[in-house]
């Protein structure tokens, strides 16, 4: 299992450039609150800590849900390794800009984020660590692949705590980059977005991904 938060942790890594797409607008809505060049450090840290929160949250409940399948109905672990590793294919893809199965996913995802992405108003603009918090806690569950993807594996781990720890590692490994793009090191960020990037990212988590497939192949026959 400790592969396994090593893996999320780098797989948090290899979509940098997908985060900043998805959350970088917020990063930067926290910078204009406060009316600076850059966004006080206790509100950054409070949207993240609420962010990544909502991913633990999110892990456990895949972590649970897995391993009541698999007590419940005698599902094989194996199979929702398959899965996983069915998954991580489909985000080296994704994150490769070569195939877009996982805009499916994220366009289910769209259902629960309607009710959800209203309540962040609330909490707009943001001027207190509370309302950073708040507001992470909610953009959490904002629809992405990439988190879908890493989701799998927390179903496939077969507890409710180990699922919650892969979606922290997964979270942590997002850090780097909307911390650099909240510090204002655009030339990184930007760099970050650049196509041959992505085209690596996505090559490292294919190669990962069917390198788990043949691993959980082996434990299901």
């Amino acid at each position: 299992m400790e592969m396994d938060f090593i893996s999320a942790f780098l797989v948090g890594l290899a979509g940098a450039g997908h985060c900043i797409a998805m959350c970088g607008g917020i990063t930067s809505m926290l910078t204009r609150s406060v009316g600076n060049a850059r966004p006080a450090l206790y509100l950054v840290i409070a949207y993240n800590l609420g962010r990544i929160g909502s991913y633990t949250l999110a892990g456990v409940i895949a972590g649970l849900s897995g391993s009541l399948a698999a007590k419940s109905i005698g599902m094989p672990v194996a199979i929702l390794q398959v899965i996983a590793a069915i998954f991580l294919i489909f985000l080296g893809l994704y994150i490769g800009q070569w195939l877009f199965l996982l805009n499916r996913v994220e366009a289910v995802g769209k259902l629960l984020w309607q009710r959800i992405q209203p309540l962040s108003k609330r909490f707009i603009p943001v001027n207190s660590g509370y309302q950073a918090l708040a507001l992470g806690a909610i953009w959490g569950w904002l629809p992405c692949g990439l988190v879908y993807s890493t989701l799998t594996w927390s179903l496939a781990s077969g507890s409710w705590h180990q699922g919650g720890l892969i979606m922290l590692a997964f979270g942590i490994g997002t850090l780097p980059a909307l911390l650099t793009l909240s510090a204002g090191f655009n030339w990184f960020t930007q760099n970050l977005k650049n196509t041959w990037v992505k085209k690596v990212s996505g090559l490292l988590l294919l190669t990962y991904g069917f390198y788990s497939l043949h691993i959980a192949l082996k434990n299901l026959f």
